[in-house]
């Protein structure tokens, strides 16, 4: 793990070798049975060793179909008898967990079970009897009593992480906080413990973390927080309610229950490194365990507890209380704190309290109550989720997801899960009869428990200094202070005596000089005698003192002269490297000159090729520009030039392909016109060869040709005896177009028999700009009166085209003209005769063979009777 993660609680796991990822740890799960009250109640429990536990249906439950009894045996790490002391649960269970605190692990330890079960007493403790949070605060104080930073060193921000003030900083801080007396921050020094606790936390065992690093200093932070009904409160938030602003319920009126007032609940947040924790909950900087439990104490009385009909005190929320050690080494002389964040270490051990799971069938639980036990219950199931979601993935390699967000318990702790600490499980069974079915399930799921792995964390960086750093520097500072008196310097006020001060103490005392009789003969000797003493002891410490005042200025004068040869050593020295210094001084100089100099010429002469560059770069750019453009112009015109020639290539192609269309159409039909003809007048005159001359026919005269002409129709009748002629149409030439057949409403509908028809064709009675932009051929359809009387129809023709502005335009290249001819008179005879009847004349004018074969039958163009009918008594006329 990389030290940087170490300022972020928990720790982020960063990378690791091959062998930490590979070591994990299962879930230390430990059993511990309640004492039964009454010695003559039914059990379901029963211990069989020191590592499992056998449950029993009580009399009254048949268990299977065939009503045998059913006996389970569930295995721990360890199962704690009735008889278990706290002390031996706490050095089993919490003491690792203190001792990885300490050197800067992680931990996670919580109590399960149903309700009445032992898990506050577990915890927390009785009055004599202190549970596992005081004698873990114990031990960690303890280890690190003097070994403690001074308050406010240590600095935790809001972002789950931790900073090192220097000592100027973390005094002005001590001062404001006892300025404003904050009354979360109690010193347990100079205030007493509460009797109400003082008996929970008097514990006499001493316990301390071995090999705890003495280089590094210490701070503890504890912060209590509790989840009821998923959602988190700060039980330290000693913040109070607003008076003048009144709390609504969902009813919107005001609520005058004191109970029904809750603080402000809380968020959790992730930091940058991933890992939860609750923002804005109060941390407090503890420096003893009374201080510590002191601040538990007053977050207990505001947890939620009521009273049901299993327990007196039913916890209704989970408890969580979690204690913070931050540390950091010494600098090297081992004086002040290090404040590099990365080599902080900021360790969490979190005692979770979880409140019981329970049936509200027995415990005749309604409203608030019933309400709790719900979130209760949901919060230990979404637990169990979330345990039996990681025991499949580890088990079977799948990745299901794990449902931490779907509780506020699970989602603070999922890191420890993750791989962040230690977990460790004290399920609390109480072996009475009524709680057969809710103790079966707990400890169903407390085994399972087991079989999920949580990676090991790692160690905590080293900081790369020497150890022993604190103590080498009080051994020196006293060390110094001594070697400062023997030689006269500043001395305390309780220092201990120097040798001839004793000296001096111990001469004999001067005996009484008083003469009371005058033939007293030993009081004076005996004067004499002590003084004479004291004046040899005196000369002895004068002689003494000397000899040493010579020895000191001997070395004082031997020092002197050291040190005087030695400072003109280095004065020597000094002298040659201040001329060294100077020749290289002046050297440099020369040498920034030359560098100045040849720098400004390199600049000068890079700045006229720059300048000669860029202008040529210019030039080239202009005359690309200048060849692109007309480069451009090119391909522009040769694009329009072929387009030019492509539309009179079309245009030509075109034309030509209708006049030859035109021409073929033409000489085709007069083809067939003249083969026609032909066919007919072969079998007219076959029909005449072959046919019996019976009488030779009178020949009518001309005025009877002439009446018989003008009493004909514009149509006649079919001849006689001859083939009938099929009306047909002709064929247009342009007939795979699409045509505008624009026939005004005022023509004339005339018949004609080489009328064109146009397949596909729109036919309109006015030109419309729809329909010319359907097509691309366009026949007006124009009738007039010729000079004959008779309809003359012309088809004027024409293209479509688009215009610029989206419209179309006809340019009309063609007219073709449909005339319908009469016929006006017939052939004169040479010799007129007398006109005959008209009955006669019209048997014998078709009977006679030389009459028939002097008129001719032809067809042409535009009558009706088809191609190149001609009425027998007009003359035949040939086309111009």
């Amino acid at each position: 793990m990389k030290a940087a993660a170490r300022t972020k609680t928990p720790r982020k796991p960063g990378p690791k070798n091959a062998s930490s990822n590979s070591l994990k740890d299962p879930v230390g799960v430990y059993c511990r049975l309640r004492p039964v009250i009454v010695p003559e109640q039914e059990c379901c429990i029963k211990v069989i060793n020191t590592t499992t536990v056998q449950v029993h249906p009580p009399d009254g439950y048949r268990l299977g179909r065939n009503g045998e009894y059913k006996e389970v045996q569930y295995s721990f790490k360890e199962v704690f008898n009735i008889g278990a002391t706290q002390r031996h649960v706490f050095d089993v269970v919490a003491r690792p967990l203190v001792d990885d605190l300490i050197h800067g692990k992680n931990g996670l330890l919580f109590t399960y079970g149903v309700t009445g079960s032992g898990k506050t007493h577990t915890m927390t403790g009785s009055p004599g009897d202190g549970g596992l949070l005081p004698r873990s605060l114990d031990m960690i104080f303890n280890s690190i009593v003097t070994l403690q930073a001074k308050r406010y060193v240590f600095k935790l921000d809001d972002k789950n992480g931790v900073e090192v003030q220097c000592d100027v900083d973390a005094l002005l801080e001590r001062q404001k906080r006892e300025a404003f007396q904050i009354p979360k921050t109690p010193s347990g020094n100079r205030r007493q413990v509460d009797p109400e606790i003082a008996d929970m936390i008097n514990v006499q065992d001493n316990c301390k973390v071995e090999e705890v690093d003495e280089d590094n200093v210490y701070s503890v932070f504890v912060s209590y927080i509790e989840i009821y009904n998923n959602y988190i409160y700060d039980l330290l938030d000693e913040s109070p309610f607003d008076p003048i602003k009144p709390k609504w319920n969902s009813c919107g009126t005001p609520v005058r229950n004191a109970e029904l007032m809750l603080p402000q609940s809380r968020i959790l947040r992730e930091d940058q490194n991933h890992n939860m924790y609750v923002a804005g909950c109060t941390e407090v900087e503890v420096k003893s365990t009374e201080e510590a439990f002191e601040v538990f104490w007053r977050g207990q009385k505001k947890r939620r507890i009521a009273n049901t009909q299993l327990n007196r005190e039913s916890s209704r929320s989970h408890s969580v209380f979690l204690i913070k050690l931050a540390q950091a080494p010494l600098d090297a002389n081992g004086d002040n704190v290090l404040q590099d964040r990365e080599l902080i270490t900021l360790s969490q051990l979190s005692l979770v309290d979880l409140a019981g799971s329970e049936r509200t069938n027995r415990t005749k639980a309604e409203g608030n109550r019933l309400r709790e036990a719900g979130n209760i219950n949901q919060s230990l199931m979404t637990l169990r989720a979330c345990i039996e979601a990681l025991r499949e993935n580890q088990t079977y390699g799948t990745n299901k997801m794990v449902p931490y967000r779907d509780s506020k318990l699970t989602h603070l702790f999922k890191n420890y899960f993750d791989g962040e600490g230690k977990v460790r499980m004290i399920v609390c069974v109480n072996p009475k009869a009524e709680d057969y079915d809710e103790s079966l399930q707990v400890l169903r799921f407390a085994e399972l428990t087991q079989e999920v792995e949580v990676a090991r964390p790692a160690e905590k960086p080293v900081c790369g200094l020497i150890p022993g750093r604190r103590f080498r520097n009080q051994a020196f500072r006293e060390e110094l202070s001594r070697q400062l008196e023997l030689r006269g310097g500043p001395i305390d006020g309780d220092r201990e005596q120097s040798v001839t001060e004793m000296l001096l103490q111990n001469l004999p005392p001067m005996p009484s000089c008083e003469l009371l009789d005058i033939n007293d003969d030993q009081t004076l000797p005996r004067l004499i005698e002590v003084l004479e003493k004291r004046h040899r002891i005196r000369q002895m410490l004068s002689e003494e003192f000397t000899k040493n005042v010579l020895s000191v200025k001997g070395m004082v004068q031997e020092l002197d002269s050291s040190i005087v040869s030695k400072e003109n050593y280095a004065q020597i020295k000094m002298a040659e490297r201040d001329k060294m210094i100077s020749a290289q001084k002046t050297e440099i100089e020369r040498l920034e000159k030359k560098a100045k100099t040849l720098e400004y010429k390199q600049i000068d002469i890079l700045e006229k090729t720059t300048t000669i560059y860029e202008e040529e770069k210019r030039n080239l750019q202009q005359e690309l520009e200048n060849k692109s453009q007309k480069l451009q112009r090119q391909v522009s015109d040769k694009r329009r030039l072929e387009a030019r020639l492509q539309g009179m290539v079309t245009e030509t192609t075109m034309k030509w392909e209708k006049e030859c269309e035109r021409r073929v159409a033409a000489k085709q039909l007069e083809m067939q016109n003249k083969l026609w003809v032909k066919d007919e007048k072969l079998k007219q005159l076959k029909a005449i060869v072959t046919e019996p001359k019976s009488s030779k026919p009178e020949r009518p005269s001309r005025e009877k040709d002439r009446e018989k002409a003008l009493q004909r129709s514009l149509s006649p009748p079919p001849i006689p005896n001859a083939l009938p002629v099929r009306l047909r149409h002709r064929r247009s030439r342009s007939a795979g177009e699409r045509w505008v057949d624009h026939k005004p409403a005022s023509n004339v509908q005339t018949e004609t028999v080489m009328q064109p028809h146009v397949p596909h064709a729109i036919t309109v009675a006015a030109a419309n700009e729809k329909a010319l932009a359907k097509c691309d051929k366009y026949m007006l359809t124009h009738q007039e009166l010729a000079s004959d009387g008779e309809i003359e129809t012309k088809l004027i023709k024409g293209d479509v085209y688009k215009t610029r502005g989206g419209g179309q335009a006809v340019q009309f290249t063609e007219i073709e003209t449909l005339k319908q001819e009469s016929p006006t008179g017939r052939k004169r005879r040479s010799s007129p005769s007398s006109p005959p009847l008209p009955d006669e004349a019209t048997e014998s004018e078709w009977t006679d063979v030389e009459t028939r074969c002097s008129v001719a039958v032809e067809m042409k163009a535009g009558s009706h009777l088809g191609p190149g009918y001609q009425h027998h008594a007009q003359p035949k006329r040939r086309k111009p």
